[in-house]
């Protein structure tokens, strides 16, 4: 997996591809990335700036734990189930 490069550095390599002066594949040459990788970076920067549709990194970060607690709720709600069928057993006639 590829090394996680710094915001900072994302940051500066896109203001720099967004001057338009270097084509973005000698930009990404330069800065040793691929260019896939700062289209990438270009991409999600107008989905944070809200110039392009998309889901940002604190959406995401949002939805994330939204979904772990959602889960979490579900396995409460599962065992809650299950103690009050084994509860509701023990109050039967005939035992």
């Amino acid at each position: 997996m590829p090394r996680p490069h710094p915001k900072e550095f994302r940051d500066d390599v896109v203001a720099i591809a967004r001057q338009g002066e270097t084509p973005i594949k000698q930009i990404a040459k330069d800065f040793g990335i691929s260019e896939s990788c700062l289209r990438n970076w270009l991409h999600q920067a107008d989905v944070e700036a809200g110039a392009k549709p998309g889901v940002t990194k604190s959406e995401s970060a949002e939805l994330r734990e939204a979904r772990k607690r959602v889960r979490l709720l579900e396995q409460e709600n599962q065992v809650l189930r299950r103690a009050a069928a084994y509860f509701a057993q023990a109050h039967l006639p005939g035992k």
